[in-house]
């Protein structure tokens, strides 16, 4: 049973990205905004938590080029239904619902009737075209919200709503057989989660990351071994994943890899790649392949995974009035695991 709604606001308080730009220079302004009536397809929503990512980092510094002005960044955001609009099918004010990072397709291209919608020219996203979840509250068009059960805390459940979803991706991507050897490179929000879900699928995981933090969290969590970014695993790979976005980790991954492995690079954005030799890096038919955003299908079909599963989400808490500062420490590399937006204390 829902749970009963609240009243609906007239105004709510969110960060804007202001100026794209370092971090350091504090691209995020906090402002106060009026809250519309939700359109016929909408559900007006109660933020209770929002995932920070790095692709809301790369947002506001700029990496990514904005698609509007003054866009509140966030796109993990779990919630309660405060109203639907007369089109929002299945949805009624008090349901628990999570909002992820693709908002909206076309339904009708070439690649949405193939079930490619990741794909779609004509895609929106949140926190990205429309306002995300650095808010108190925020409108989802219900045809891409996600229900979500009840029992489990709402920051323990919005990283997955992007992490989650994008590692269970990747790692489809990475067509790692049964029982295989994966790497790991980058151990931030999506890959502790993805590592949880590999191991629990039978495969042996290796973790290849900077932070010693990060190395230990990775042992904790199950992996065979953790080592530096640079290093190379202690045996051959069938499988990669590149969560960090650093392109200069690509060949290194790619020499890692046995005959006939995978590497799937999982991030929206990733800095130049060096080049590569043909005979060490590509040659014994392995594949490099690019990750882009996720189906709703991946999104039902990983949370139904998760729900069996119950991955441990190592999470740091930040009111919503701090975001800027859980920007900040994302990008020092003074988070580990994963960081969580909740509301401020009454």
């Amino acid at each position: 049973m829902a749970a009963a709604a609240p009243p609906t606001p007239t105004t709510t308080t969110a960060w804007v990205v202001d100026r794209p730009g370092p971090i350091t220079g504090r691209p995020l302004r906090r402002v106060e905004r009026e809250v519309a009536a939700p359109g016929p397809y909408e559900l007006l929503v109660e933020v209770g938590a929002c995932g920070v990512c790095r692709t809301d980092l790369h947002l506001a510094e700029g990496d990514l080029a904005p698609h509007r002005p003054l866009c509140t960044p966030g796109h993990e955001v779990v919630g309660r239904v405060l109203a639907a609009g007369p089109a929002a099918e299945g949805f009624v004010p008090g349901d628990r619902v999570g909002a992820a990072w693709l908002a909206g397709t076309c339904g009708e291209c070439r690649y949405c009737r193939a079930g490619q919608e990741n794909l779609c020219p004509y895609s929106r996203y949140t926190g990205w075209d429309l306002d995300g979840g650095y808010a108190g509250h925020l409108m989802v068009d219900a045809r891409y919200a996600y229900r979500l059960p009840e029992g489990w805390a709402d920051e323990e459940i919005a990283p997955l709503l992007c992490a989650g979803i994008i590692g269970y991706r990747a790692l489809e991507r990475a067509e790692l057989p049964p029982g295989g050897r994966l790497g790991l490179y980058g151990f931030g929000a999506s890959a502790h989660l993805t590592a949880q879900l590999a191991i629990a699928r039978g495969a042996t995981v290796h973790v290849l990351t900077r932070s010693e933090a990060a190395q230990r969290l990775a042992l904790d969590l199950g992996a065979a071994s953790a080592a530096g970014a640079y290093d190379a695993p202690p045996e051959p790979l069938d499988a990669a994943i590149l969560f960090a976005p650093v392109g200069e980790l690509v060949p290194t991954a790619l020499a890692a890899l046995d005959r006939g492995g995978t590497l799937a690079v999982a991030g929206i954005h990733l800095t130049d790649i060096p080049p590569l030799g043909y005979a060490r890096h590509l040659f014994q038919e392995r594949t490099l392949r690019s990750v882009t955003a996720n189906t709703r299908e991946d999104g039902r079909a990983y949370l139904a995974e998760a729900a069996r599963l119950r991955p441990r989400v190592h999470l740091t808490r930040y009111p919503m009035s701090r975001a800027d500062q859980a920007l900040a420490d994302l990008a020092a590399d003074r988070v580990t695991g994963v960081a969580v937006l909740v509301p401020d204390p009454e």
